[in-house]
């Protein structure tokens, strides 16, 4: 996924560069999405048992797929 829907937080310091560049400072729309998502997925296994081992690989992949797919359904 090339479009990361720009800057979470916008600010007067931020700017469009060219047609397709822009720059900014602080996390993207896609990283806001996929933090928010994370925290929900985390939450679902605060109270799992110690035998269970949680992957923050997968945690991290996931969030950015829902990240992804919570983008694409701004475009419709």
């Amino acid at each position: 996924m090339t479009d990361d829907g720009g800057p979470a937080f916008p600010s007067d310091s931020e700017g469009q560069i060219s047609d397709s560049r822009w720059h900014f400072l602080g996390m993207t729309l896609r990283d806001y999405f996929a933090a928010k998502a994370m925290q929900a997925l985390a939450s679902k296994f605060e109270d799992a048992p110690d035998e269970r081992i949680i992957c923050a690989h997968y945690l991290a992949r996931r969030s950015y797929e829902i990240a992804d797919t919570m983008l694409e359904a701004r475009e419709k």
